[in-house]
């Protein structure tokens, strides 16, 4: 049965995000060291080449927030087509939460950007739709998934917990009040505790 999953680095005081993201800084002040144990660290270990494995494993669809898909707000006043250039790393449809129309971003290598009005469940509901039996991830940031949360629909969730403090930034579990996993797998490198967890009775996927 396909599962949806999510796959967060945070830090230890519970960001995902730093404080003043911009077009230059996208993840925010020192956001980017969330990254380091998939983004060429030395340290970076065999245990963090798996959890990366699982980060990157295909999905059928993808559900991001606007603001995990580029900086600009309000109407779509220039095209914009995401941080990641010509081909994205998804090759999947990815349905973007916005409250502002704009026709669908086909680009490379099998990535197509729909944006979709209709609030976090007319996205997953098409997402799920669109994944057929390959599954869906809710890809970010922070509102996205505590939004996937609130609606109950993740069914295994993998946290990279970096031993850095942000202090403030995008804190992903703001007004999250039950947790209802537990971990199934725990991978440890000096970059990352990486945890997997699935939801309380459910069955792996």
């Amino acid at each position: 049965m396909p599962i949806t999953t999510c796959h967060m680095s945070v830090s230890l005081d519970g960001f995902v995000a730093g404080p003043g993201q911009s077009r230059e800084e996208p993840l925010g002040r020192r956001g980017g060291e969330l990254h380091r144990w998939h983004l060429g660290d030395e340290r970076a270990t065999e245990n963090d080449a798996r959890a990366s494995a699982w980060l990157m494993r295909p999905r059928g669809a993808y559900v991001m927030g606007r603001n995990m898909f580029g900086p600009v707000r309000g109407a779509w006043d220039e095209d914009w087509r995401g941080w990641w250039g010509p081909e994205p790393p998804y090759r999947a449809p990815v349905f973007v939460l916005t409250h502002h129309a704009r026709e669908p971003i086909e680009m490379d290598g099998g990535t197509t950007f729909h944006f979709v009005t209709g609030g976090f469940g007319t996205a997953y509901a098409r997402a799920r739709e669109a994944a057929g039996d390959k599954g869906v991830d809710i890809a970010g940031g922070a509102s996205a998934v505590r939004q996937a949360l609130a609606a109950g629909v993740v069914d295994e969730l993998t946290l990279d917990i970096v031993p850095v403090l942000l202090g403030s930034g995008e804190r992903v579990f703001d007004g999250v009040d039950e947790f209802g996993f537990e971990p199934v797998d725990v991978l440890h490198s000096p970059l990352a505790t990486h945890v997997r967890y699935r939801r309380t009775g459910s069955s792996p996927g």
